[in-house]
């Protein structure tokens, strides 16, 4: 059973700053921005780089291997759509090797909810929605 409940409002994949980063996506790549000029990485995809506005950037392929920074466990639906899935867990996820970048998603293992701590390692685990979109999640790392 897909993580991502059926009628939840998808991200735009169309959107001029992020659909390369949802075609990475889609191929199950996971990469950032990295500024060609200063070599900072950011995430979410942006046309601007926060360190020195530099505009020239490239995509980072990265390794999907990382640690969680931050959790939560919400226990009441913030939407109705989600009330069939509580308790579920919402993960942000420190990436290994693109310097402080953290990603949102949720560990769409078997992992029980209490045995989710802040340093535990995960690693990328992809999910195909749809035809279009397929979302980063992250499992427990092996």
């Amino acid at each position: 059973m897909p993580y991502m409940p059926e009628g939840m409002p998808l991200p735009d994949t169309k959107d001029a700053f992020t659909k390369d980063w949802w075609a990475h996506c889609k191929n199950h790549e996971l990469v950032v921005q990295r500024c060609s000029d200063c070599g900072t990485f950011r995430h979410p995809p942006m046309p601007i780089c926060h360190n020195c506005l530099s505009w020239k950037y490239e995509w980072h392929k990265v390794s999907g291997k990382g640690v969680v920074y931050s959790y939560t466990v919400p226990h009441y639906a913030a939407m109705a759509i989600l009330k069939a899935r509580v308790p579920y867990n919402v993960v942000l996820v420190e990436l290994a090797d693109a310097g402080n970048i953290r990603m949102v998603g949720n560990l769409i293992d078997s992992t029980p909810h209490e045995d989710i701590h802040v340093g535990m390692p995960v690693e990328i685990a992809w999910e195909d929605v749809t035809d279009d979109l397929t979302l980063p999640q992250w499992k427990r790392a092996t």
